[in-house]
């Protein structure tokens, strides 16, 4: 298999430590417990739409979280083939590092019935829930979007906190499973619970933040994390805080478990796919694991906030990104879970059949089958349970 094209370090920029309590706590509070004025009413979240004399849209992303020029790191082709194919301009501001603080800036204009000068961003799926109860992003018009209709993945067509995918398109997805170095550690892993083995103790790391963390640890009991209780929830934290205790689990981290990994300290931890493509690159020797009891399958959504003024040119937008060529040509750079399985049926391009051979960007039908869409932690569950995992971690 040629190898695939060598990225910028996404995933050490872009997905920066996702705090479980912070911002997450105190948005648990603000959609749990009576704050009316934050809930907006279907019928008050349009603004007139000026998409038809205005050609143009306003995009907030994640850093290095779309396609670049090699030669020339400022230009993004597909965004420009929009602009080519639409005559529709885009400012792209890469402006969010996480979810926590992306929240901070601009809920108290959504709150407050005020635009945010934002006609589309993007967010992980946990916080598009928070989102998408609180009542401050758009339904989409699916007319306006026959790619998203006929190429979403149907793995993604209705997770939990948006059924039918009405308020939230995916941008891109992934798996949190288990990375480990095969030659340190000398055997397979194929387990959740082979993290307890005695062999790795002190050689373990999990994901720090709640809403990361939690279900592949559930799963790892054999949870059905689409419909996971309270008891569930607890019962996986008895079993974490035991591994604390014992010294199994060496520390909670953000995304620099990547060094940990790379540098032998720790020799199997919770993981991002995309992380460990990238990785992948540099040491063969490291392997990502779906796990036999299942794998949480995630995403990064675009959303269309209230009161966006240019709410049809967002949702073209939108799907352009679901041509399916368009959707193999930023596969190629993101190296995430493409939404867009079609690609792999409509393109004779030699580098997307690279990619095709990669099941941690198009997982197969065997991984498939183990992957779910947990579902989210509901606002009058996230204070306890975010007081319970913090003080594990040690937040």
């Amino acid at each position: 298999m040629p190898p695939l094209p060598k990225t910028p370090s996404l995933s050490l920029s872009r997905r920066t430590l996702l705090r479980g309590l912070g911002g997450s706590a105190a948005l648990g509070a603000l959609a749990g417990c009576g704050v009316p004025a934050a809930y907006v009413a279907p019928g008050d979240r349009a603004a007139l739409d000026r998409s038809a004399t205005e050609r143009r849209l306003t995009w907030a992303n994640w850093p290095l979280y779309i396609d670049t020029d090699d030669e020339r790191p400022n230009r993004r082709p597909t965004l420009e083939a929009f602009g080519k194919e639409t005559g529709i301009s885009v400012e792209y501001i890469e402006e969010i590092n996480d979810n926590d603080e992306f929240f901070g800036k601009i809920s108290p204009s959504l709150m407050n019935h005020q635009p945010v000068d934002r006609d589309l961003i993007v967010i992980s799926d946990w916080m598009c829930g928070r989102f998408v109860r609180l009542g401050w992003v758009q339904e989409m018009d699916r007319s306006r979007q026959p790619n998203v209709t006929e190429y979403l993945d149907p793995l993604l067509r209705s997770p939990a906190f948006d059924p039918g995918r009405k308020f939230t398109v995916p941008w891109q997805s992934g798996i949190t499973g288990i990375a480990y170095n095969r030659r340190r550690l000398g055997r397979e892993v194929r387990h959740v619970s082979d993290l307890w083995a005695d062999d790795l103790r002190g050689r373990v790391t999990l994901l720090s933040g709640m809403d990361e963390a939690f279900a592949l640890l559930m799963q790892g009991n054999g949870v059905d994390i689409t419909d996971w209780t309270a008891d569930d929830f607890h019962t996986m934290c008895d079993q974490v805080e035991k591994q604390v205790a014992t010294g199994q689990v060496r520390r909670f981290t953000g995304n620099d478990y990547i060094k940990d990994l790379s540098s032998g300290d720790v020799l199997a931890c919770q993981a991002y796919s995309g992380d460990v493509i990238q990785l992948q690159a540099d040491d063969p020797d490291i392997e990502f694991v779906v796990p036999e009891e299942g794998a949480e399958l995630w995403s990064e959504s675009l959303m269309i906030p209230n009161l966006a003024r240019h709410k049809t040119n967002a949702e073209r937008l939108i799907d352009f990104y679901y041509q399916p060529e368009v959707a193999a040509e930023l596969a190629a750079w993101v190296n995430y879970v493409c939404p867009v399985p079609a690609v792999l049926a409509s393109s004779g391009d030699e580098e997307t059949a690279a990619l095709a051979e990669d099941p941690l960007i198009f997982p197969d039908a065997a991984m498939r089958e183990r992957l779910a869409i947990a579902r989210d932690i509901a606002a009058g569950e996230r204070s306890e349970f975010a007081k319970r995992w913090n003080g594990i971690v040690g937040v």
